[in-house]
């Protein structure tokens, strides 16, 4: 039976109710790549039919694909090498895809058995997935001042969008972040952009069967100046000699660029560094000022200014000098200044000491009203030492000394030796006498001059002819001063002094009662033990 002459008679038998409408077919849509292949399956495994019929309808005709009976499989014109069927359980492969694909197809079985069943299903013919790409509505923006909207434009079918940065999804929150999706586009509107807004960006876009990632996207966004800081936060105080720098610094894109100000006024110094070279070469290295930074943003328009530092330049003390008398002073009669300066700088404070020891004003010494010099009038014995003078400003400090000698005495000169001797003792006398610069010392004996000129006057072995008086005369060259002191000694016959034991003696004799002592008592403690 010629097949397409049956056609008639499957319309009729549907009409009259001998074709049934069953689940021969998945529910679709079915979605296929354009130029690809696409197989419609059937459902139920192999087939017994008598004939078989796919047809394809556009929505304005029907169009015959595939006719299978026991005569054969017939493609109809239209899927001319395009279309194939699988006998054995009607599976129907179309491919390569085109556009006009896309529409609703019907199967039709008039089984060996049974009434005829029919399926229909649709397929959708889907362009690639391709060209995701996103543009701006600015080229730079500028945080929390600009809205920025991102347009995602792709290729393709039923394309849906979705926007993430890195890889977090930006979700539509009706505030910061607006989504609005097109059948091939898709825009995000960021509402007061923020730095983080930055990126990467990306958008993707997608099907049943496919998807497609833009380039990174990343956005200008200009901030700042923000944070604006000086460093260090330096010490009032700056020696003139000190490697020494302010640094401004800001969080800013672009970076920010800088001016300097001292007391409110510019000064003329761009850039984040302001060197001590620079401050110096304006005239401001000795006063103290104010100093701050402004940090400005071209492209937000903003300026912010740094907390102010004050600072003053001083020069350092390399060192101190000090000057005093250069003649000879005599204690009772003589005056004394002592003058202190500074070899370069300035110095804020100066203080005196003697021998380490502060010094302060007394009835005999007076200080100028800067410090600068001390007056001692008159000089005393007890004047004699180093005078130190301390130079201090806030940067540094430098002493120096001076050593004053005064000279005085002799004082009163003492005697000091035997007074009594036996025949051939030795005899020692000692002479002493206060004086600056030290005395000279003469010996008489019974008022001659002797040939002893030193401060101890020594006889080896005592004879009766040394009994006499023995006069110690002290001479300071300097003052011209002499004191003197006499000292009588008796020279006898042996045995005439009673010596008594020596100090070694009588210590030896009273260990030895102490320890007879303590022998006895230990005796009679044993002995009382022992009997009864």
């Amino acid at each position: 039976m010629d097949l397409l002459a049956s056609k008639p008679l499957v319309l009729l038998l549907c009409v009259v109710g001998c074709c049934a409408q069953s689940a021969v077919l998945p529910p679709g849509p079915i979605d296929a790549i354009l130029g690809g292949n696409v197989t419609l399956k059937t459902i139920g495994g192999k087939l017994d039919f008598n004939f078989l019929i796919w047809n394809f309808n556009d929505g304005s005709k029907s169009i015959n694909i595939v006719t299978a009976s026991a005569s054969g499989v017939k493609v109809g014109t239209a899927f001319t090498g395009r279309a194939s069927l699988n006998v054995t359980n009607g599976y129907l492969t179309i491919g390569p895809l085109k556009s006009e694909d896309s529409g609703d197809y019907a199967i039709t079985i008039n089984p060996s058995a049974g009434d005829t069943v029919t399926g229909e299903v649709q397929l959708r013919v889907l362009k690639p997935v391709s060209d995701v790409s996103i543009k701006s509505s600015l080229s730079e923006a500028i945080e929390l001042n600009s809205t920025v909207v991102l347009t995602c434009s792709a290729k393709g079918s039923f394309l849906q969008f979705s926007w993430l940065r890195g890889d977090v999804p930006i979700v539509d929150d009706g505030k910061r972040f607006t989504v609005k999706n097109g059948e091939l586009s898709s825009n995000l509107t960021l509402n007061d952009v923020l730095r983080t807004d930055q990126g990467p960006i990306y958008c993707t876009a997608s099907n049943q069967l496919q998807l497609a990632r833009s380039a990174p996207f990343n956005l200008t966004v200009y901030y700042g100046p923000e944070a604006v800081a000086i460093s260090p936060l330096a010490p009032l105080y700056i020696s003139s000699k000190a490697n020494f720098s302010l640094s401004c610094s800001a969080v800013s894109s672009p970076s920010a660029d800088f001016l300097w100000y001292r007391d409110q006024q510019e000064i003329g110094s761009g850039g984040p560094i302001l060197t001590l070279g620079v401050i110096n070469s304006l005239g401001f290295g000795n006063k103290t000022g104010n100093y701050m930074c402004k940090a400005q943003n071209k492209k937000t328009q903003r300026t912010v200014s740094s907390a102010a530092v004050a600072i003053a330049v001083i020069e350092p003390i390399p060192s101190a000098e000090v000057s005093g008398p250069a003649a000879i002073l005599i204690a009772g009669n003589s005056t004394a200044n002592i003058s202190c300066r500074a070899t370069a700088g300035s110095a804020a404070s100066t203080t005196w000491l003697k021998d380490k020891q502060p010094l302060a004003a007394s009835g005999r010494l007076l200080f100028s009203a800067n410090m600068s010099w001390l007056r001692i009038d008159p000089l005393q014995k007890e004047d004699n030492g180093e005078y130190t003078c301390r130079l201090e400003n806030a940067v540094s400090s430098a002493e120096a000394s001076y050593k004053m000698v005064v000279n005085y005495g002799p004082e009163q000169a003492t005697v000091t030796g035997q007074k009594a001797v036996e025949v051939n003792d030795k005899v020692t006398l000692d002479c002493s006498a206060p004086s600056v610069p030290p005395a000279i010392f003469s010996w008489k004996f019974n008022n001659t001059l002797t040939d002893v000129k030193t401060a101890r006057y020594l006889i080896d072995m005592a004879l009766y002819k040394n009994t006499g008086t023995y006069t110690c005369e002290a001479y300071n060259a300097v003052t011209g001063k002499t004191t003197a002191q006499s000292h009588f000694l008796s020279v006898k016959e042996e045995g005439a002094l009673d010596k008594g034991l020596s100090d070694g003696a009588i210590a030896g004799i009273v260990i030895a009662v102490l320890v007879a002592l303590g022998a006895a008592i230990g005796l009679i403690m044993y002995c009382r033990q022992k009997v009864p």
